[in-house]
């Protein structure tokens, strides 16, 4: 997206890249409202792959086994410092364009909950400009630099799910990275190969991860028909619905279920985990049984997080570690803009 060059703070670099920060905190948007998201694709479900789909029910946990140990959870967060608009020079010339970038801050991290308790076993925070200005460098400022990273510009796609998808996908190389990280750690306190690992979201791109699960908490989708996704609702504590396989895009196994919570909205407690869909139907349902022994252990409730019971407990602490090493906000904002008034002052 190109506008008229914005008044605000700005400078020159050497290289050549003239910027403006956005005086809107970012937490509110742009002051140049961008367009809407968009919204998801329609995929293909397979639901017989454990249980015929008119012999669908509810299916409760087996018999207590051995849970894993230790139990390992990933996250990652995420959070705009400033929004930002390159302008376009050519050829030295003042510059009447700009193209919008944003300014971002993203850390990844896994905890580990095994005999000795629960703690941190890795983290990596960094920082990004993330932009379609094919001429964007990294913009240094009193509180490290931010990396430029370039985005393919698509017709087909607002500028903001662009870039917003650039930065989680670099979000999501981090928390690959700390997690194979983590792993590595193990043998160094806890020597064992039956350890789980909870990937908080999606687990695609992380599918070839051992013993992994993805966590999905938000439902943005209908993946069922409709009689089995009514069945969803009627799932009890600790209860999932048989395995099934979704395709398009990208495949894997997945199944709902419903953790301990308060009697509340029909959907209330309910996530969704997926796994990889490269696994023998065997070991796919060995982990659909293992996850409701599991996952239930580590349910957060009301009085602790508003978002209980889906957002478990190691996760949300993962989470409040993160956000603190992401650093001040208004630390951040207030570094950028000194940096572009800094390189105006430097070129004039």
């Amino acid at each position: 997206m190109s506008v008229s060059a914005k008044s605000g703070s700005s400078g020159r670099r050497a290289g050549g890249m003239s910027f403006s920060v956005d005086g809107w905190d970012p937490t509110y948007g742009t002051s140049l409202e961008l367009e809407d998201d968009l919204g998801e694709s329609s995929a293909e479900v397979d639901v017989g792959v454990e249980t015929p789909a008119d012999k669908w029910r509810p299916i409760a946990a087996g018999p207590p086994a051995e849970p894993p140990c230790p139990v390992l959870f990933v996250d990652g967060v995420r959070r705009i410092e400033a929004r930002v608009w390159i302008d376009d020079v050519s050829n030295g010339s003042p510059a009447n364009e700009a193209s919008a970038a944003i300014c971002a801050s993203y850390s990844a991290g896994v905890v580990c909950c095994c005999e000795t308790g629960a703690h941190l076993l890795a983290a990596d925070t960094r920082r990004g400009l993330f932009t379609v200005a094919p001429h964007a460098e990294d913009i240094g400022t009193s509180a490290g630099a931010f990396v430029a990273f370039h985005a393919s510009a698509n017709p087909k796609m607002p500028l903001s799910v662009t870039l917003s998808s650039t930065l989680q996908a670099r979000l999501a190389d981090v928390e690959l990275a700390v997690a194979a990280d983590a792993r590595s750690e193990l043998n160094s306190h806890v020597p064992s190969a039956d350890d789980l690992l909870v990937v908080d979201g999606p687990l695609r791109g992380r599918e070839h991860l051992p013993r992994a699960l993805g966590y999905i908490k938000s439902h943005l989708a209908a993946y069922l028909p409709t009689e089995q996704h009514a069945m969803v609702g009627t799932l009890r504590a600790g209860q999932r619905t048989p395995v099934f396989r979704i395709g398009g895009n990208w495949d894997r196994y997945s199944w709902y279920l419903r953790l301990p919570c308060l009697p509340s909205a029909p959907w209330a407690g309910i996530v969704r985990i997926e796994c990889s869909p490269d696994l023998p139907v065997a070991d796919v349902l060995a982990l659909a049984g293992l996850s409701q022994s599991t996952l239930v252990r580590f349910a957060s409730t009301e009085y602790k997080d508003s978002r209980a019971p889906q957002n478990l407990c190691p996760i949300a602490g993962l989470e409040r570690e993160l956000r603190r090493r992401l650093g001040d906000s208004r630390l951040l904002f207030r570094a950028l803009r000194l940096a572009a008034g800094a390189s105006l002052w430097i070129h004039h």
